[in-house]
């Protein structure tokens, strides 16, 4: 089964593709274009690079948030619509599990995405086995009440994402020695990790409905904000 993954939550804008246990091309790049621009032909690089058509894929999986609303609606748009053209099935996968799922062999791993004004998407896990077990859901924290937790609760923490790098300094003198950062090739999203996360879901029988999957966002965004605030 060839599966492609994208993720467009973050400023990073990342495409992969697995061919059942074989990762068999992935791109990720960080640039000042916006997603609209670059996503597509980034896309079409990689399938032509590995030879590939839309058509040769048989699930499509992207990254549903937390994250940046405007990265998610165009990433999930656009892996719905290929979905719909080819008659594929589609699977949204959590940014902060796929984050998490990018370090394996290390007990609890929190990640964090800058969610700005002092807080951080963020959610808890913990690797039983084989198995990435959730044990705080995701959710939007100010940093100072997730270190606040974390200080209290746990002993052995790894931690990633940009917010992990923002607020680096704090988490290193409010948790200390409780705490390792994750290397740089570890502190991205990836693609190949919510290709990953995707197919385990679809083995389990976890797939989406294109039409009815949308963002998590855990925030309001400000025109949901500027509605709410004129029905009042």
């Amino acid at each position: 089964m060839k599966v492609l993954g994208i993720d467009t939550s973050t400023l990073m804008s990342t495409c992969a593709v697995l061919d059942g246990d074989r990762l068999i091309g992935e791109y990720s790049l960080s640039q000042d274009m916006s997603h609209s621009e670059k996503l597509v032909p980034m896309v079409k690089e990689v399938l032509d690079s590995l030879k590939l058509t839309i058509n040769d894929i048989d699930l499509f999986s992207v990254a549903k948030g937390p994250g940046s609303f405007t990265g998610l609606r165009i990433g999930i748009a656009t892996m719905k619509a290929f979905a719909h053209l080819t008659d594929k099935p589609i699977i949204g996968v959590s940014t902060l599990e796929a984050l998490a799922y990018n370090l394996p062999y290390n007990e609890i791993v929190v990640p964090m995405i800058d969610a700005r004004r002092e807080r951080v998407y963020t959610a808890i896990f913990k690797w039983e086995g084989k198995s990435l077990e959730t044990i705080m859901e995701p959710c939007v924290l100010e940093v100072d009440k997730l270190l606040d937790r974390l200080n209290s609760n746990h002993e052995k923490i790894v931690v990633n994402g940009d917010g992990s790098v923002v607020f680096k300094e704090r988490i290193k003198d409010r948790l200390k020695d409780k705490v390792q950062f994750s290397t740089i090739g570890q502190n991205m999203s990836r693609a190949s990790s919510i290709c990953e996360l995707a197919l385990l879901k679809y083995e389990r029988g976890q797939v989406d409905d294109f039409y009815t999957l949308a963002p998590d966002y855990l925030l309001e965004t400000q025109a949901q904000r500027e509605l709410r605030e004129r029905g009042k």
